[in-house]
């Protein structure tokens, strides 16, 4: 398999002769305002350019979206892809918002799914925890992560949009990855715990799965993602982490 970090939590993945690219977020820097009522809420979204032109990144067999939050589905993704793209989605809610945007080949993700010979299993995920879930668990809605399967491949888990929880070591624990990636931004809604992973969450998913090479996306491209990549390597070095925890820069590739 072949990971490439685009920006944010969009990257490619290919796998079993197939490239997906996930969670597509593919407006110019400054496209789009910043979350109201998020930390850095006047930084204009995305907070950088893309590393790699748009046509090189839509050129792909298939999208797979996590969930339809604007920092993983926007209006230029929504522009940009060909319409007969297959896209994979969580529920039929995001299937509805996806076939809106003229998208005729919508797909929605089994338990068990299988797409030319590759299994996708779709795995449970929380968009955060505690009072932040209680105040605004409607706006943050429902997330998944995926486990990808081929017989000529090792097997990955992409977490998505959640923190660490029992449905992350569940996930971990059923299916033994050997890559895992996380989107580890640590992002914020001002005064509250964070909605995506930050550096303990990767710690303790270094712990949960210690044959697994871990991979840090999701990071300083949104204005209310507070943890830096220098921060979460600094933070790894001390906890003995970096022999198998990688922290991409946008643009790079890692092939397993």
């Amino acid at each position: 398999m072949q990971f490439t970090q685009i920006r944010n939590a969009t990257i490619t993945i290919d796998f079993g002769g197939k490239k997906f690219l996930i969670d597509p977020m593919l407006s110019a820097k400054g496209a789009f305002p910043g979350f109201p009522g998020t930390v850095n809420s006047e930084q204009a979204n995305p907070t950088v350019e893309l590393p790699i032109p748009v046509s090189d990144i839509i050129a792909v067999d298939a999208v797979i979206l996590t969930h339809a939050h604007p920092d993983h589905w926007d209006d230029a993704a929504k522009r940009l892809l060909p319409k007969d793209m297959p896209l994979l989605v969580q529920h039929e809610q995001d299937a509805q918002e996806v076939r809106a945007a003229g998208f005729i080949d919508v797909r929605v993700l089994q338990a068990v799914t299988e797409f030319a010979g590759i299994t996708l299993l779709k795995t449970a995920g929380t968009h955060g925890s505690g009072k932040v879930l209680e105040d605004f668990g409607a706006l943050l809605g429902e997330v998944c992560g995926i486990v990808f399967r081929h017989p000529q491949e090792q097997t990955l888990y992409l977490a998505g949009d959640t923190v660490w929880n029992q449905q992350v070591a569940d996930a971990i624990q059923t299916h033994h990855p050997d890559v895992v990636i996380l989107n580890s931004g640590d992002a914020r809604i001002a005064g509250y715990d964070p909605i995506i992973m930050g550096k303990d969450d990767v710690l303790a998913v270094y712990q949960a799965a210690p044959a697994a090479v871990i991979i840090a996306s999701h990071m300083e491209a949104v204005n209310h993602a507070t943890l830096t990549r220098t921060a979460l390597r600094e933070f790894a070095e001390v906890h003995g982490m970096m022999d198998r925890l990688r922290i991409p820069q946008d643009g790079e590739s890692y092939r397993f």
